[in-house]
């Protein structure tokens, strides 16, 4: 279930009120009348099941509240009430599988936004897939792979071109074309200085390793990029967003822009050129892979019978 708080300007208050009586999956509603006061109005509070809330949202701002006044939303961890188990066993479709598209665009969003702590995220991250490169270790690679913040602009650039939102495109599409250069810039001067300390050489990278995967680019590549992009997605358009770890273990940027920072050091351009193939081709492959998954969810939505207005 999810708590739905509206603020409501009076002269939509009624009709705002009908949405979420007529709606079968909304209960527990609540009116205090005249209780806001920046924006002025009322405050309507209602407990809504997952499943019911993208209809119900859609109703809500067609009324103008998402402009006038403020409607916001909380997830509920425990709900005992009989009218709660109701409510969700009237909405249609299961609330695992219920996609909100405001929150969703609300989440990307957030985490696409180009900040300081997402910059040194992708630093330590692309240092860390230095040091495994470095030392052959695989375990260090998964380290990096699980530290890297890459998906969230990823998945934000998926909804932003699903969704038409330019100013999501343009906000990941930021934060991916700054933030890799800053991060492989940063490892390639560490790298530098090590080299010149005498702590690495050539020989570091030359051979076969363990984690010679990062840079042989290849069909695998972009399997593996297109099945990460798709349950990545499916994690954050459902209740299962624990399957994200999965998704940053299973994926080669961070480890790959690493790699372009050593190699460049170690004057291995072949390398360099070969961990930017894969670097593209797995942004690319996540990208395509999440807005296919949400195009499919878009149109399994709209098959959905849509809100009764009586």
């Amino acid at each position: 279930m999810l708590h739905l708080r509206v603020v409501c300007p009076p002269a939509s208050t009624e009709r705002a009120l009908a949405v979420l009586r007529e709606h079968p999956g909304a209960t527990h509603l609540v009116l205090f009348a005249g209780a806001a006061i920046d924006p002025k109005g009322d405050v309507l509070e209602a407990d809504v099941a997952r499943e019911a809330a993208d209809e119900v949202l859609a109703a809500l701002c067609d009324l103008g509240i998402d402009r006038d006044g403020g409607i916001t939303l909380e997830q509920i961890d425990t709900s005992l009430s009989d009218a709660a188990d109701q409510a969700e066993a009237s909405a249609p479709g299961d609330g695992a599988d219920a996609l909100v598209w405001e929150e969703l665009v609300a989440r990307t969003g957030e985490e696409s936004r180009f900040t300081g702590t997402y910059l040194a995220f992708l630093v330590i991250a692309c240092l860390l897939a230095a040091a495994g490169v470095v030392t052959d270790s695989a375990v260090t690679i998964v380290g990096a792979m699980v530290v890297g913040p890459e998906f969230g602009p990823l998945a934000a650039l998926a909804v932003g071109l699903v969704c038409r939102r330019g100013d999501l495109v343009r906000r990941a599409v930021t934060a991916l074309a700054v933030g890799f250069p800053v991060a492989i810039a940063v490892t390639a001067g560490l790298t530098w200085l090590g080299h010149r300390a005498g702590l690495l050489d050539v020989g570091a990278i030359s051979g076969d390793h363990d984690v010679d995967f990062v840079y042989q680019v290849g069909v695998w590549s972009l399997v593996v990029a297109v099945l990460a992009g798709a349950a990545g997605m499916l994690s954050m358009t459902s209740a299962k967003s624990a399957a994200l770890v999965g998704v940053f273990i299973s994926v080669t940027t961070v480890p790959a822009a690493g790699y372009i920072g050593v190699a460049a050091v170690l004057g291995q351009w072949t390398k360099v050129a070969a961990s930017a193939g894969q670097l593209a081709v797995n942004l690319v492959g996540i990208v395509l892979a999440a807005a296919v998954v949400l195009l499919l969810r878009r149109r399994s939505r709209a098959r959905t019978r849509p809100l009764s207005r009586g």
